[in-house]
């Protein structure tokens, strides 16, 4: 995980998305069409938080989010999600 020189806002979290499976369990390559969008990734970047709502998510968590929750951003060739922490379902042991 590389670190990025973007900061976030209030409650937002920046995502770093896991790279789509591109194998069945079996061992059949899944075509880039049918490839579906991945629904968890690693927290790259955190807001300071709100009064209200402050952060709970560290950098470096594995977490679940919606099927469309946040907004895509690529940068330095990387994919990632900026999204309100509210958007995070679960974060991953």
């Amino acid at each position: 995980m590389k670190k990025i020189k973007i900061k976030p806002l209030a409650d937002k979290v920046i995502v770093q998305q896991a790279k789509a499976e591109t194998k069945t369990a079996s061992g059949i390559i899944i075509p880039d069409t049918a490839q579906e969008k991945p629904q968890k990734g690693t927290v790259v970047a955190i807001g300071q938080g709100t009064k209200d709502n402050p952060i709970t998510v560290k950098v470096g968590d594995s977490v679940l989010y919606g099927k469309y929750a946040g907004t895509e951003l690529k940068y330095e060739d990387e994919d990632y999600l900026i999204m309100k922490e509210i958007d995070i379902l679960a974060i991953i042991d």
